[in-house]
């Protein structure tokens, strides 16, 4: 019996219990509230709501919208109630607030505010953008020139962003030690799955091979020494559990918070996922995600999805039920919905498992499970338990993984509208495209795998496998449901330059070659990707995602419109202003830090 009969027949019988758990609800419509009504008028409002998909004008009150249409469609409204009529925007075009589906926001303003070390530019939403560095001498000397501007010699420094594969050698102690043999010196890797430290680091810490014998990860030399490498996930949570006291200083969170804050602005989003929630600090984390969606200045709503080992760690079997208790701290800018799991290593430092037929050099990566069967073990509470399950995935392996276990939980459990996410997505075949349609998945795809990874990753995958690196015009054929997203700090977060990518195929990093053009989407396509989508991705398209009467007031108010005008001019649209729930942000005030309270 497949699983669409299995379904039918268990519901025919009863059978299907906890049903209610299972189904993504739909918000019921709240109690009216109108004082004061405030009419934005636009030269053009693009609604991703297909009824009413254009409109020039919207009412709104008390942070949510009233009605769309024209100025003479808001009179139902404007004659009952007082009414301002703002025509600040009469030359703009307005579409919903974008939505970065998939990203790590306090993660990502920790590192981007942090010394840089990566291959392409970086902007900074307070200043001059990093211009990169261009090989490994560059990355060394722009290394010890950070170190030797550090007054304190016992100030640990943390930079981000060094690329293995675009550097050509992965770093170890030795390589490190050119920077510094007495500063502690931890570099994170661009993939944000890998950590590499200095003979200081190993000093000052006293990590011993026997103290790291059982994480897997940690690298040793040929007499059996630390090496310095903490690679994958297990190992880099080590290096932050016992460093993470000087590297992440409590003072300086909520300035970190709000540098992605003003970046992820600028950018026009206004709602963000948060995609691994717990992985630093759950008390932390609660605790900065509270004080920033309460925070005047705050510019986004929040969106987290819990990683599930963090909470198994420290709760044990009540990581569930602690996990599900976080829904207490919602409010109207702080969302709890799902969990995390990791199916694979990562794309950006080829560590994702490749087996078929692998890596051009012969490797084939790594797996964090040994079976469909094992994944879907570790799945199977938190499905039972109803959770929008979010899976981190990218070479054929985890892919492979992450889809068979799909089907090994509906076969144990059927559920309806499960929204069972596939992240990223990085080297998917046209099999895996048609079962994650049979099995009714969603897809989160990062396009920075095309923009500024393909020229990197073609030697170790080959040009095919690079090319069509997220398959996006295959998945918006085949019916399925897709966002893309930054996976900032993996990419800085660039709605627009994302659809610019899922439209052109285009890479920024060297030369402009298109890669799999026939994987191209509309315009059309690509900016529900980043607007209703993305809202279903995270599971609040009945709170954001389109300018529709009753939702969110959450609004990227653009120079031009991005279905209008030459494909290649999309990701150069200016962002003007960004309004979140009726309140007017405008880029030029975002430009210079400002305190989170």
């Amino acid at each position: 019996m497949n699983v669409k009969a299995k379904i039918i027949y268990l519901c025919a019988l009863g059978l299907v219990s906890g049903l209610a758990s299972a189904v993504q609800l739909i918000d019921p419509p709240s109690t009216p509230k109108v004082s004061e009504i405030t009419v934005f008028v636009a030269k053009k409002i693009v609604t991703m709501d297909p009824s009413i998909p254009n409109a020039t004008a919207v009412a709104v009150s008390d942070g949510r919208i009233l009605s769309v249409g024209s100025l003479e469609d808001m009179k139902p409204w404007t004659d009952k109630y007082p009414t301002k009529i703002d025509r600040q925007f009469a030359n703009k075009v307005m579409y919903p607030g974008f939505i970065e589906p998939h990203a790590h926001p306090l993660l990502a303003g920790l590192l981007f505010n942090r010394p840089l070390l990566t291959p392409s530019p970086m902007p900074n939403p307070w200043g001059t953008p990093f211009a990169g560095v261009p090989n490994l001498p560059a990355a060394i000397a722009q290394l010890k020139k950070y170190s030797d501007a550090i007054k304190d010699p016992n100030e640990i420094l943390l930079t981000w962003g060094y690329d293995v594969v675009a550097m050509g050698k992965q770093p170890d102690r030795q390589l490190l030690d050119q920077a510094s043999t007495t500063r502690p010196i931890i570099v994170w890797d661009i993939s944000g799955h890998d950590m590499y430290v200095n003979s200081a680091t190993i000093k000052h810490y006293g990590i011993t091979p026997d103290m790291v014998k059982n994480i897997k990860g940690v690298g040793l030399d040929k007499d059996g020494q630390l090496n310095g490498q903490f690679l994958e996930i297990p190992a880099m949570q080590f290096i932050l559990k016992i460093a993470g006291k000087d590297i992440l200083k409590p003072n300086e969170i909520p300035n970190d918070f709000m540098y992605i804050n003003d970046l992820m602005q600028q950018a026009g989003i206004t709602t963000s996922g948060d995609l691994a929630f717990g992985t630093m600090n759950i008390d932390m984390e609660t605790k900065i995600a509270k004080a920033y969606t309460t925070s005047p200045n705050g510019a986004l709503r929040i969106v987290p999805v819990v990683y599930a080992e963090p909470f198994i760690q420290k709760y044990g079997d009540k990581a569930i039920q602690e996990a599900q208790n976080l829904s207490q701290q919602d409010n109207d800018r702080l969302i709890f919905q799902g969990v995390k799991f990791y199916s694979d290593g990562g794309y950006l430092p080829e560590t994702m498992r490749m087996e078929s037929p692998g890596y051009t050099n012969g490797t084939i990566g790594s797996t964090n499970y040994q079976s469909a069967k094992d994944f879907a073990g570790a799945m199977k509470p938190w499905w039972d338990a109803g959770f929008h399950i979010h899976i981190h995935s990218n070479g054929d392996v985890g892919n492979a993984h992450s889809i068979n276990s799909l089907q090994l939980l509906l076969d144990s459990k059927p559920r309806f509208d499960h929204r069972y996410t596939i992240n990223h997505f990085g080297i998917p075949s046209t099999a895996m495209v048609m079962k994650i349609k049979t099995l009714g998945a969603v897809v989160s795809a990062n396009m920075s795998y095309i923009s500024e990874r393909a020229q990197l990753e073609y030697p170790m995958l080959g040009v095919d496998r690079a090319s069509y690196a997220t398959r996006l015009g295959t998945l918006v054929r085949s019916g399925i449901v897709t966002s893309i997203h930054s996976d900032a700090p993996v990419s800085a977060p660039a709605p627009l330059k994302e659809a610019w990518t899922a439209v052109t195929r285009r890479d920024v990093y060297k030369d402009g070659k298109v890669w799999a053009p026939a994987d191209a989407v509309t315009a059309s396509d690509a900016m529900k990707m980043i607007t209703i989508n993305a809202a279903y991705t995270l599971g609040v398209e009945s709170k954001v995602g389109s300018i529709e009467a009753g939702k969110f007031a959450d609004f990227a108010v653009l120079d031009s419109d991005p279905q209008a005008i030459p494909a290649i001019k999309i990701k150069d649209v200016a962002v003007h202003a960004t309004v979140l729930g009726g309140k007017v942000i405008p880029v030029s005030e975002t430009k210079k830090p400002r305190p989170m309270n």
